[in-house]
């Protein structure tokens, strides 16, 4: 069994890390990364991607050549981008414990994933492993919507079976994850004076609030979540409001529950603005809303026998660790790859509290995942 090493897995990450890549501003870290990959032995370019999103880098693209004859080439994937607050990051070390310091996320989600791979490729050069071709995508634009996957030249490499690193458990492969829609529902009321004549007023916010009192949220079941994250409106605190625009999302391994967990959403606003009407100078008012529901994108539902997955099962007992197929309630790249009819599974790295100022991980974790791949790409050979 291959030996990562550890010390230059942890070196990279911290690195990773501390280069700013927000998303559409992944540009220097896909340039660290081009670096390391080609120093592996990888020819790179980039897509357009990049273009078509408003982004400074498009999708980082290698290619490691085969050195074993009449092997299928494998995709390994991972985002380059992160979320706010993920400027200035200061790692804190503690042994193989990596924490953010609490004023940033740490960016493990997803640089982790992009360490792992640029190890895996280390490893194989410097062991002379046989192996398959090998298609390496960095993605850039993941948070904001899997953007790059979506808008990924898919013609410029051909693997289309492999893995996403980008979730937390090591010792998981996700092989079903939900589809998702984005909404976005605006109430208009009526403004007025708040303190000299609230009555000829209709409040948009208030409305919005019993609908969101009266709806379904968080854990609706164990395929189905919802969430409203983004509340804007009114303009002073003497006006009744008469606009207030919320914005969330559904999610749901089944596209069934998706639906209608949707329509209920949009069900409980209609029935809140039904409610809300007055008269003002003998003239009926009555309140309204719009609203959009945008697929995001569709749900995962890779076969427990799917060549990938089996590989990745075998090649972990190879290792003498277990990984367990399992369903998550996140969406990444794997969920576009898939849709785009790619066989592509996820696979965890270790990142823990992800999206969050008191994210960590353990360099050990990465590790396992590395070795795993190692293996897999050694069965995939057919050694």
């Amino acid at each position: 069994m291959a030996t990562v090493n550890q010390t230059r897995l942890k070196d990279l990450l911290l690195e990773l890390v501390q280069i700013d890549s927000l998303s559409r501003k992944e540009r220097n870290v896909a340039m660290r990364l081009q670096r390391e990959i080609e120093s592996a032995g990888a020819v790179c370019r980039y897509d357009r991607a990049g273009e078509k999103v408003g982004g400074n880098t498009g999708n980082l693209i290698g290619r490691i050549a085969a050195t074993a004859p009449g092997v299928a080439p494998l995709l390994l994937c991972a985002h380059m981008d992160t979320v706010v607050p993920g400027e200035g990051v200061k790692p804190i070390v503690e042994g193989d414990i990596i924490r953010t310091d609490g004023t940033t996320v740490l960016g493990g989600d997803d640089k982790s994933g992009c360490a792992v791979i640029c190890e895996t490729l280390h490893q194989l050069k410097a062991l002379n492993i046989p192996h398959g071709p090998i298609d390496v995508v960095f993605t850039i634009c993941e948070e904001v919507g899997l953007l790059g996957a979506k808008h990924l030249e898919v013609d410029l490499f051909e693997a289309r079976e492999g893995l996403v690193f980008d979730s937390d458990a090591p010792g998981l492969l996700f092989v079903r994850a939900p589809g998702a829609q984005s909404l976005s529902f605006t109430v208009k009321g009526y403004e007025a004076h708040a303190g000299m004549a609230p009555e000829r007023g209709i409040s948009a916010i208030k409305i919005a609030a019993e609908a969101v009192a009266a709806m379904r949220l968080g854990r609706v079941d164990d395929e189905t979540t919802a969430n409203l994250g983004i509340i804007q409106g009114g303009r002073a605190v003497n006006i009744v409001p008469n606009e207030v625009t919320i914005r969330g999302e559904a999610r749901s391994r089944d596209s069934g529950k998706l639906t209608a967990q949707v329509n209920h959403m949009i069900e409980c606003f209609k029935k809140a603005v039904a409610k809300a009407s007055i008269a003002v100078d003998g003239k009926a008012i009555m309140a309204s809303f719009d609203y959009s529901a945008d697929a995001q994108y569709q749900a995962m539902n890779i076969p427990e026998d799917a060549p990938i997955v089996r590989k990745v099962v075998e090649a972990a007992k190879r290792t003498g660790r277990t990984v367990s197929t399992a369903a998550t309630g996140g969406g990444c790249d794997a969920n576009i790859f898939n849709q785009r009819g790619f066989t592509v599974a996820n696979l965890g790295t270790g990142m823990r509290d992800i999206h969050t100022v008191r994210e960590w991980l353990d360099i050990k974790d990465m590790v396992a995942t590395s070795e795993v791949t190692v293996e897999l790409l050694k069965l995939h050979a057919g050694q």
